[in-house]
């Protein structure tokens, strides 16, 4: 069993992944729920995730993708569309922004949330990538995403076809002030 420090730093965004390894509803549905224990404003929890598995469905989801990240996740057998209900978190009751983030703090939300998602499927010994380059109302449109959830990225999961290096990281002393 790894430690929670190994698995950070054995988390990797894969690019190329074995086609003959699938991941179980199962798998999928620990990824969620871990995902759900982050902590998000006044528990609101509005992200959301729309999971495709199905073979004819990812074909459909990929074509909205940007061609490299097509190509990214060619053999992903799962991708999951990361959404946030908008006008929620960072608003008051009568929907005025509760600072200059308004939905900013759902994007928030969902990052923490998928933050974990990745975590664990490291820990179930599965592989991802987070995808920003799509086309939003496509996947809307395929998804039958609501209007009021905001389209925010794609998640692959899978099993990585071959190994890849760990980038640099920079260092503490790099990004942080102490005062």
């Amino acid at each position: 069993m790894k430690t929670f420090d190994e698995i950070i730093r054995t988390r990797r965004s894969v690019r190329n992944y074995d086609p003959d390894k699938n991941v179980s509803r199962e798998m999928v549905e620990q990824l969620i729920a871990a995902a759900v224990e982050a902590p998000s404003w006044k528990n609101q929890q509005t992200s959301r995730y729309h999971i495709v598995v199905s073979p004819e469905m990812r074909e459909r989801l990929k074509a909205c993708l940007w061609s490299q990240n097509q190509l990214t996740v060619k053999d992903v057998p799962v991708l999951i569309v990361t959404t946030f209900v908008k006008g929620v978190v960072g608003f008051e009751k009568n929907g005025t922004p509760s600072n200059e983030l308004g939905d900013g703090w759902g994007i928030y939300d969902l990052g923490l949330q998928n933050a974990l998602l990745l975590l664990k499927a490291t820990d179930l010994g599965l592989d991802s990538i987070v995808l920003g380059l799509r086309d939003a109302e496509a996947i809307r449109t395929l998804l039958d995403i609501p209007q009021e959830e905001i389209v925010v990225s794609v998640i692959g999961i899978g099993c990585r076809s071959k190994e890849s290096a760990r980038p640099a990281r920079k260092q503490v002393a790099d990004i942080a002030k102490f005062y």
